[in-house]
């Protein structure tokens, strides 16, 4: 009997007592008409959370304060030259508990995002909101475009670190910051990725490195990585056979502009689909060997799978705060759907049987905090799943006969740019 249990939401769903298998295994501004205030140094302990500058990799701002600034000295207000509209990223990787694109109060358009144990930043007069309550969010990751909305006097993202809903001296890249200095943004980070880059059977790793202007860093044995420019660092990557002659290729999505941006041998293609806050997934949905792309709808736990002529096809899979991933599961050639959830590390897995049942299964692997990673790690023509250790940079592959077998091995290996 296999270790999957029927989809209850999906029609034709079988009546009667569910069941399911656990597999577990454990991964071995600047305010314009005020004036500014230049604090030292704070002396307080660092926050846990390991934050970053909220603008992406190697851009230069300037943060203030004043005395009078609300509702703390401590808040800070980032500005540059002709910054209306930039990006805004997370400072750190959460769930976001607030997202106001229409909000009334003095912060205007404003996130907030819980990093755990009380800590947690904020963004506010932000012009867009490119995030949904209640989604997760990694570092870098675009949430929102500064603005001057609520009771601003002009551009600038007013940022908050906080503990336990108070404003604390902020801090980045392991040091406290200095008000009214400038900066340049370390919110440098790698995305995990895996596919069939070389034609071989089994997956290649591979990273999406965050930069002005990013690159994918694709494994290769007893060489230097690939290296495939495309996109910027506000981008999400995304991979797959675009033109179906079993390779995988990179691809991004611009979140502004809801654009897919596909690299193939003959040259770009683009594909506008979904809305600024959907995250992007791609699969090969009917099983034709061409690669199509969709987006995952975290505000309605949605997947919307767009076909070759256009008409898109969903499906409701996990929570709000999951992470999407897809994958051939069963090994029949078409690729189904999965999610990730960070805060118990568990996958839970989706296919469609040949008479059309939905069936899911879940998966617990790695550690609370890993990012996940899907791909053919042993060339048996099934997904795999694994994960990633951002704080070691540590792929830890769960090799076996299906992704959700009881037995299986781990391998370990080390690429990327740890944080």
């Amino acid at each position: 009997m296999p270790p999957w249990s029927p989809l209850p939401s999906e029609p034709r769903a079988v009546r009667g007592r569910p069941w399911s298998t656990r597999v577990v295994l454990g991964a071995t501004g600047l305010a314009l008409v005020c004036p500014t205030l230049v604090l030292a140094a704070p002396a307080g302990a660092a926050p846990d959370t390991a934050y970053e500058v909220p603008f992406p990799c190697g851009q230069t701002w300037t943060g203030t304060t004043r005395s009078s600034h609300s509702p703390s000295s401590r808040a800070i207000d980032w500005n540059r030259t002709d910054d209306v509209d930039d990006p805004v990223v997370a400072a750190a990787p959460g769930v976001v508990t607030t997202a106001a694109p229409t909000g009334t109060s003095g912060y205007g358009h404003y996130v907030v995002i819980d990093h755990g144990g009380g800590e947690s930043t904020l963004y506010a007069h932000l012009n867009d909101v490119v995030v949904v309550t209640g989604q997760s969010v990694d570092q870098g990751a675009q949430i929102g475009t500064l603005g001057s909305t609520g009771n601003s006097t002009g551009p600038h993202l007013h940022f908050e670190e906080r503990q336990d809903r108070s404003v604390i001296e902020a801090w980045f890249h392991g040091a406290p910051f200095v008000y009214g200095s400038t900066v340049d943004s370390q919110n440098c980070v790698d995305v995990p990725l895996a596919g069939n880059f070389a034609g071989d059977a089994p997956a290649e790793l591979a990273v999406y490195r965050r930069a002005g202007t990013s690159e994918f860093r694709i494994q290769r044995p007893r060489a230097k990585p690939r290296v495939v420019r495309l996109g910027t660092s506000t981008d999400d990557p995304v991979v797959g056979d675009w033109d179906g002659d079993g390779l995988t290729n990179p691809g991004v999505r611009t979140p502004s502009t809801k654009t897919f941006t596909l690299k193939t041998g003959a040259g770009l293609a683009t594909v506008v689909l979904g809305n600024a806050t959907d995250e992007p997934v791609a699969g090969d949905w009917d099983g034709d060997g061409l690669w199509e792309v969709g987006v995952w709808r975290a505000k309605t736990a949605q997947f919307r799978m767009r076909a070759a002529d256009g008409t898109v096809s969903t499906a409701v899979l996990g929570d709000a705060d999951d992470i999407p991933v897809t994958g051939d599961w069963d090994g029949n050639g078409t690729t189904d759907l999965g999610v990730y959830d960070q805060a118990t590390a568990t996958f839970t897995l989706r296919r469609v049987d040949d008479d059309g049942l939905a069936w899911t299964a879940d998966v617990v692997f790695g550690e609370p905090g890993d990012l996940p990673v899907v791909g053919d790690w042993d060339g048996n023509l099934r997904t795999d799943v694994g994960v990633w250790d951002p704080a070691t940079a540590t792929f830890s592959e769960r090799r076996a006969t299906s992704p959700t077998a009881a037995r299986a091995t781990v391998q370990d290996l080390r690429f990327g740019r740890a944080r």
